[in-house]
């Protein structure tokens, strides 16, 4: 949640948007951006740029094609039907040299020019990844809460196996035609494969989770790559690890605790100065716009989000319009001295919804000149277990003065040089890296601990 999110309010509005919603093209989608946030580095925007461009002008339907990075941890790239290729922060970092993502790129560029996701997006196969729906929202609290629920589905359209091995092919065949290895994507394959594994699965959808693996996916990219090569009578292809690792030194690494850490079950955003705490054992979810908290089983959702309107009274006639409410009642208080209002009620069912409508209990706190919203959601026949939750969430909201979390940092990725031979464990050590993240900074590396390093050879760590 960063500071932009006062000027995004979309709880409501947040729907799943037909292809023709998205007409940016060269452009990156405002929604998009504010669903994301801007990532601000002049120079990896004008590589990615460039880049595309470039295999824009190679590929099977050149077009008026744009590419973006956003501001999100999560490691992923996609494309939407307008033909607009997004990469995350996240993934920048895991690429350890230019072919790698070049591939990438072919592959999602590959997405556009096959097609693949009007093709998709017109079989209404949209996977919607509200907190990660299935895993942290139960399929019926997030019908209950659909409005709160799909602006991101258009986002992350689940490819079929055939899709992914076409833009697979067309990946190895645009990154070759530019110059570079295209067999360096079947490595970073694998480095997505270590990935998910460490991390498990839950959250919003990284790269494999919405373009599928295969078991057969390495070696036929491998194979795919020698014979583009050969076609296109290639003898020398790039593949620029150093280049790569030194534009990418400083790059944000995980998440940023300036938009917003969760500790010791309290959200803390030192952008906007407050704190909220967690209901006991939920799941929680920070975006740009919204911190959204599950109840484990996904029985109960809680939104906290910015809200539009001059006055408290404005602000709950607006939500209590986008919510759909059927005759909400509203009480004014107070909350830790902030002036507050609450807003009860149904929420009308959508159309085509089979479930009953979720019974909502809403908080509006005015801090300042900002007015912010705590939405909580329940069926109604167990609202009344949940509302005790949403209550002391609210309650709990306050200002944050504590110097120590205002200033977090965020870690960023550092590259180093290797002084003389030796094992990746080691240049960890020798540069601080406690030995429980060596798995996780071996991986952000493409490599094992047990790898060697070459004197002079650049590596990855992570630092403030």
């Amino acid at each position: 949640m960063t500071t932009n999110f006062l000027r995004c309010f979309r709880v409501a509005a947040l729907i799943a948007l037909p292809i023709s919603a998205f007409a940016q093209g060269a452009k990156p989608d405002p929604q998009i951006l504010a669903q994301f946030g801007s990532f601000e580095n002049a120079g990896l925007q004008k590589f990615i740029d460039s880049k595309g461009q470039q295999m824009n002008r190679v590929s099977d339907k050149p077009g008026d094609y744009g590419f973006t990075i956003v501001d999100s941890p999560v490691i992923n790239a996609f494309a939407t039907p307008d033909g607009h290729v997004y990469f995350t922060r996240g993934i920048m970092a895991y690429f350890n040299n230019e072919a790698q993502f070049a591939g990438v790129l072919g592959h999602e560029l590959g997405h556009i020019t096959a097609r693949h996701g009007q093709k998709q997006q017109t079989r209404s196969t949209i996977a919607s990844v509200l907190l990660g729906v299935g895993s942290m929202v139960s399929s019926r609290v997030a019908s209950l809460a659909q409005p709160l629920s799909q602006g991101l589905g258009v986002l992350f359209l689940k490819y079929s196996r055939d899709n992914e091995n076409e833009a697979d092919g067309l990946g190895v065949k645009y990154s070759t035609k530019i110059g570079y290895d295209a067999a360096q994507m079947a490595d970073f394959f694998t480095t997505l494969q270590r990935t998910e594994a460490q991390s498990g699965a839950g959250g919003i959808p990284t790269f494999l989770s919405s373009h599928p693996n295969s078991a057969d996916r390495y070696q036929r990219v491998k194979g795919l790559a020698a014979q583009q090569k050969s076609t296109l009578g290639k003898t020398k292809l790039n593949v620029n690890r150093d280049g790569y690792l030194r534009a990418i030194e400083g790059l944000p690494y995980g998440d940023d605790p300036r938009q917003g850490f969760v500790e010791g079950g309290v959200f803390y955003h030192p952008g906007l100065k407050f704190q909220l705490p967690i209901p006991a054992g939920w799941k929680s979810q920070n975006t740009p716009d919204q911190f959204r908290m599950s109840e484990p089983n996904g029985k109960a959702l809680l939104v906290f989000t910015a809200a539009p309107g001059a006055t408290l009274e404005a602000a709950a006639q607006g939500l209590a319009q986008q919510l759909g409410l059927q005759s909400p009642t509203a009480q004014k208080t107070t909350i830790n001295g902030f002036p507050a209002l609450t807003i009860e009620g149904d929420q009308a069912a959508q159309q085509g919804q089979q479930q009953a409508p979720a019974h909502t209990l809403t908080y509006l706190i005015q801090d300042g000149q900002s007015i912010f919203a705590l939405i909580g959601l329940a069926a109604p026949a167990t609202f009344g277990s949940y509302a005790p939750q949403f209550s002391a969430s609210a309650q709990g909201y306050s200002r944050l003065t504590d110097a120590a979390r205002l200033g977090r940092l965020p870690e960023r990725v550092r590259i180093k040089t290797a002084a003389k031979p030796t094992t990746l464990a080691a240049a960890f050590s020798a540069n601080g890296v406690p030995a429980k993240r060596h798995e996780e900074l071996a991986i952000l590396n493409g490599m094992k601990t047990t790898d060697r390093l070459s004197a002079g050879q650049l590596y990855k760590v992570v630092g403030k």
